[in-house]
């Protein structure tokens, strides 16, 4: 029973071992079939557009910033080389066989969960950021995120296991229970990184995977309500469960969406990030003030190059074409879905759209938190902020659909 357990969920060892003995052919595990060339040509255009506006947006901040080394290139140089190494990494993913990403599916999911107790025991402090726990140091990589890899790994766990367990998943309620603990004991590790954002984000895409796998939708109906009423009395109480600087966040949004005035000590303190947004999507308008020409870039906005790069967006392009680039990612999101839809398997199907819904639900929650219609989470805007992890991750999950997509594609091919 235990040797079944651990072939079926740590079955990329067996795959290794049956690659040195000859059991296992090398070609099986790459795909050489035609991948999905929209799906490629809308990451490429989101990447191109993120990185120019990330440019646009940091080179002011850089220039003032001593840890940049009062380099105006700083983060662009960096981020063109997050950028080059995710593509390669994204092109060389796409060949392999998606079944291969089932098999390491829980080894993957083992190491997440480790870093993430890890960062908990020894986290890497980032200066004028000690209250987090968020971020692991490894020589030669650098700093990075272990929530970023958990995203990706909860998406293949589950993927894997609703695909392996289906027939209980479509029959059995009671079969949301386990996967909700899973998807809980996730959350509890990042929720004690202090990183709220990171818990909603991982949180909401376990849901998603669940309801992609065919849970009833009479529990996703009770789940919403409860949800719902929690998160009312979580945000009326936000001083009861959060750390100070997080509740603040939310009784300032509050007092924005109900058109209440903020204090001179709010304006300049916790307000100052979330209101400089609004001044400049507000100078924006429907055209914009020009590539470039961004006023709230020039040291009122803190950090735009990370969660807040949007707010530039708008302000140096206008609503319309900041609407654009929201066509954008939903496009992705829709042909990740289609994708998905098109695949081989069960596990294909839930890895594509579990991906493409993060990217999407991601996306949403960014703008949200730039526009001020939801609380200062501080969510990353894909192929927009700054940060190589975040990046890197991101281009290897789109070369896990392109992966699927071949496969999806051959399927069709042969069947034809």
């Amino acid at each position: 029973m235990f040797k079944l357990f651990f072939k079926q969920h740590i079955g990329i060892v067996y795959t290794v071992r049956d690659l040195f003995t000859g059991r296992k052919k090398l070609r099986d595990c790459f795909s050489t079939a035609p991948f999905d060339i929209t799906f490629l040509a809308l990451v490429i255009a989101l990447l191109t557009v993120g990185l120019v506006m990330m440019f646009s947006a940091s080179y002011i901040y850089a220039w003032y910033d001593k840890s940049a080394a009062y380099d105006p290139y700083y983060y662009i140089k960096k981020q063109v080389v997050f950028a080059i190494i995710g593509v390669i990494l994204m092109l060389a993913v796409s060949f392999i066989n998606h079944d291969i990403f089932r098999d390491a599916s829980g080894i993957v999911m083992a190491i997440a969960v480790l870093l993430l107790a890890v960062v908990l025991i020894n986290p890497y402090e980032v200066a004028g950021k000690e209250e987090f726990k968020r971020w692991l140091y490894i020589p030669v990589i650098g700093s990075f995120q272990p929530s970023e890899i958990a995203k990706l790994a909860l998406i293949m766990y589950l993927a894997f296991s609703m695909e392996k367990y289906h027939k209980l998943v479509e029959k059995k309620a009671w079969m949301i229970f386990p996967y909700m603990i899973i998807i809980l004991f996730v959350c509890a590790l990042v929720y004690l990184e202090n990183h709220v954002s990171g818990t909603l984000l991982i949180f909401g895409i376990g849901g998603a995977m669940l309801f992609f796998g065919g849970i009833k939708w009479q529990w996703f109906a009770f789940a919403g309500a409860v949800v719902l009423v929690a998160a009312v009395i979580f945000v009326f109480n936000a001083d009861k469960f959060l750390e100070g600087y997080a509740s603040e966040r939310i009784r300032i949004w509050l007092k924005l969406l109900t058109g209440e005035d903020l204090t001179s000590a709010e304006a300049r303190g916790s307000g100052w990030q979330s209101l400089q947004s609004l001044y400049a999507i507000g100078s924006g308008g429907l055209f914009g003030l020009g590539f470039g020409n961004s006023k709230q870039k020039h040291m009122y906005l803190p950090e735009p190059q990370n969660d807040f790069v949007f707010a530039i967006v708008c302000e140096e392009l206008g609503f319309i074409r900041a609407l654009l680039i929201i066509v954008l990612f939903i496009l992705l999101v829709a042909r990740g879905f289609i994708i998905g839809l098109r695949a081989k398997s069960k596990f294909g199907a839930l890895l594509a759209m579990g991906i493409s819904f993060q990217v999407g639900l991601q996306a949403a929650l960014n703008i949200a938190v730039v526009t001020a219609t939801v609380p200062n989470t501080g969510i990353s805007l894909p192929f927009f902020s700054y940060g190589g992890t975040s990046l890197i991750v991101l281009l290897m999950e789109m070369g896990m659909v392109l992966a699927v997509s071949r496969n999806g594609e051959r399927t069709k091919k042969n069947a034809g």
